[in-house]
């Protein structure tokens, strides 16, 4: 039988525990440390107790490294407050410690999860102190303590909604704004050639040959060739590199995309160009060459349409 341990921190700091060891190996040390060998005990001779003992004992492995490590408490200083709530936590489990130990908890995610992630969203920081911390607490309070009649919490998440998508759309327009005006130009210019079609959704596109088959519908799967770029000449997405066309379903692709799939016979290349709002918008991507308000320049081939999966009936009960 495998060892259990009940406590999910020995799963926490073995990553740590590991890495430690590997440079205590690398480490060269002038005193080694006394090596206590296990004794062989028969498991018939231990008592409960003992082994009560024997498994606190043994679920403490690396919890002064995981204090100090990814808590960030120095157990030197603190490992005494450390132990008095850990004495507390385990002694009394009264109602009212327990919620105040939940308190502490959410009073965490709060000041070390949930303010940083909204900062980030706003100023691209998550360290900066846009939010006022000190009336996030005043309200955050009077909505638990039901002390302001003049809010609901819906009415409150409207406020914050509209807010953060505002304060967003500034710092996306700061980062972003030139990448967006270089693609509305681009578009004006492009219109103006005798071969480029412009729709109401403001979707451009040029036939470069026309097919005569059926045209597919939202609800289609289609089969495709194409190469994505960005108006600079980036190629970031191309099924010719790849050599084996795409299959997906109309639907499931960016708006322009979709909307341009629907204009075309079966057997048609066309080049499509995408404004940004038809296509990736304001969605920012550290790992794409996509940039947020990129208009977007695809040539597609549609090869063939599958009929749409017929809907399913629900079985009638007898």
């Amino acid at each position: 039988m495998k060892r259990i341990f009940i406590f999910a921190l020995i799963a926490l700091v073995s990553a740590t525990s590991i890495s430690a060891q590997k440079k205590a190996k690398k480490t060269k040390t002038t005193k080694a440390a006394a090596v206590v060998e296990p004794v062989a005990v028969a498991p018939d001779t231990v008592s409960v107790d003992r082994f009560s003992y024997a498994l606190g004992f043994a679920n403490s492995n690396g919890l002064t490294r995981y204090l100090s490590q990814r808590l960030g408490i120095d157990t030197l200083q603190n490992m005494a407050d450390f132990i008095r709530g850990f004495r507390d936590m385990t002694d009394a489990n009264s109602p009212a410690l327990k919620a105040y130990s939940a308190g502490l908890q959410i009073g965490d995610q709060v000041l070390n999860q949930m303010l940083p992630n909204v900062n980030k969203q706003i100023t691209d920081n998550p360290d900066s102190a846009f939010v006022n911390k000190n009336e996030f607490i005043r309200g955050f309070l009077a909505a638990v303590n039901m002390s302001d009649p003049t809010l609901t919490a819906d009415s409150a998440m409207k406020i914050a909604d509209t807010q953060l998508e505002f304060y967003h759309a500034q710092l996306m327009e700061k980062k972003y704004g030139d990448n967006r005006r270089e693609g509305e130009a681009f578009l004006v210019a492009n219109a103006k050639k005798d071969s480029v079609v412009t729709l109401p959704s403001g979707l451009q596109y040029k036939i470069l040959k026309q097919g005569t088959g059926e045209k597919p519908g939202p609800n289609s799967k289609v089969e495709v060739n194409y190469e994505g770029r960005l108006i600079d000449g980036t190629v970031f997405d191309s099924s010719y590199k790849r050599n084996k066309p795409q299959e997906f379903g109309v639907g499931g692709v960016i708006p322009g995309f979709s909307e341009a799939l629907q204009l075309m016979p079966t057997g048609s290349e066309w080049e499509i160009y995408i404004p940004q709002q038809l296509g990736y918008g304001d969605r920012e991507n550290p790992n794409s060459p996509i940039k947020p308000y990129s208009t977007l320049i695809f040539r597609v081939e549609l090869l063939s349409v599958k009929a749409a999966p017929a809907p399913k009936v629900p079985a009638v009960k007898k």
